[in-house]
């Protein structure tokens, strides 16, 4: 008689309660139905499917009871932190399992819609055009975790999803198993970090000049140091403390202006007077990264990346300058409204209902952004400004190039 499948018990997001109705009492290997999807996925120590939700499609991870329950735990400290992580669904247990065994336990997270893996980024053998923002990439993932107290323990190329967001590449967090929380951390965890990852993303280009057919001399073996030293760079701007004469004040508004313009919501700036020296210290305490994509949802209802969020907002002043003033009798916050509605309406929409069909599964927003940098390309080259119509005509005649290419 065969074995009886074991009982589980399962703790859901709202919005998922038809997850409830897959066969949580068997390995997600013998999954089989129409409600299997294949999305893009990196390499994963764990069995992992893709499946379809009404709250979206979800990627099941299968692994020991510990494991999981501390990704999951982990996985939503990060989101009510604002981390870039991928956000955690549900957590389902199976009854009468061996804890340590792999069949334990399953962690449900959200699946980040036009994601990709690192390979997807290979040009050849290496990374060509894309390496720069790989670099950026990864290191602003580390200082993002870092600043909000989270220690990786395992940060390798790998364990983290890419995706286009304007003229960078945005990266979420994906494996959280060695994660772990803290009030802050200390320079030695965040330094054990870094030299993980080194260590990770070292092997990691070693396997892939092995899978290239090319010799490890000619791998890209410095791409962990080069990643060390942009962190670095990035958290002496974003956490260290900043010397001002008395007289230059000014500069602290600079400073904040300079965090913004990195995406960093600025939460509270520190400042003490050394009146014997008379200069001033100051720090500044940095929030999530994601003021430009705040700034444009409140302004338009629109959800984008804080690159794209970025590049947005300016189309959306080169719109309104376009237009002349909003109207008489409007004060300035309601101009600003009226022009962000009108942008919406006039500029966007129109454009987005055009190449949705024209863009191959792309995010749109991302293809409109990749439109705007043609249009300055194209507007360059002529010495005037050729306005969206007529890039528009251009870039769909040629293919539609994009940062990607």
């Amino acid at each position: 008689m065969p074995a009886r499948p074991p009982a589980w018990t399962a703790s859901l997001r709202p919005g998922y309660a038809d997850l409830l109705e897959l066969d949580w009492g068997v390995s997600i290997i013998d999954w089989a139905g129409e409600r299997l999807v294949e999305r893009p996925a990196g390499i994963s120590r764990h069995e992992v499917r893709f499946v379809t939700s009404a709250g979206g499609v979800c990627a099941v991870k299968q692994l020991p009871l510990e494991a999981a329950r501390r990704e999951h735990r982990l996985l939503r400290l990060l989101e009510d932190a604002g981390g870039p992580a991928v956000a955690a669904v549900g957590l389902v247990e199976r009854a009468g399992v061996d804890p340590g065994s792999e069949l334990a336990a399953l962690v449900v997270t959200r699946f980040a819609e036009q994601s990709f893996p690192y390979r997807h980024l290979l040009s050849g053998p290496g990374f060509g055009s894309h390496r720069g923002q790989l670099l950026d990439a990864v290191a602003l993932l580390l200082v993002e975790l870092h600043l909000l107290g989270f220690y990786w323990g395992d940060c390798s190329l790998s364990n983290v999803l890419y995706r286009y967001d304007a003229d960078a590449i945005e990266t979420i967090m994906v494996d959280a198993e060695t994660t772990s929380a803290y009030p802050a951390l200390s320079h030695g965890q965040r330094g054990q970090d870094i030299e993980i990852m080194v260590e990770n993303v070292g092997g990691e280009m070693g396997d892939l000049a092995a899978a290239s057919g090319i010799g490890l001399d000619a791998a890209d073996l410095g791409m962990g140091e080069e990643i060390a030293v942009r962190y670095r760079a990035l958290w002496t701007e974003l956490a260290a403390e900043w010397i001002v004469p008395s007289g230059q004040e000014y500069r602290i508004t600079e400073r904040v202006h300079r965090l913004n313009e990195l995406g960093f919501e600025v939460d509270e700036i520190e400042a003490a007077q050394h009146r014997e020296r008379d200069h001033l210290h100051f720090r500044v305490r940095v929030g999530g990264r994601g003021f430009n994509s705040n700034r444009l949802r409140l302004l338009t209802g629109l959800q984008a990346g804080e690159n794209q969020a970025r590049q947005l907002l300016a189309d959306l002043a080169y719109f309104t300058r376009r237009q002349g003033p909003a109207g008489a009798g409007q004060g300035p916050g309601m101009g600003r409204a009226v022009s962000a509605v009108r942008w919406r309406a006039e500029a966007l929409e129109p454009v987005l209902a055009r190449i949705t069909p024209e863009h191959g599964g792309r995010d749109a927003l991302q293809a409109y952004c990749d439109l705007l940098h043609h249009r300055y390309l194209v507007s360059a080259a002529a010495g005037r400004d050729v306005g969206t119509q007529a890039a528009l005509e251009s870039w769909l005649a040629q293919g539609r190039p994009g940062y990607r290419i």
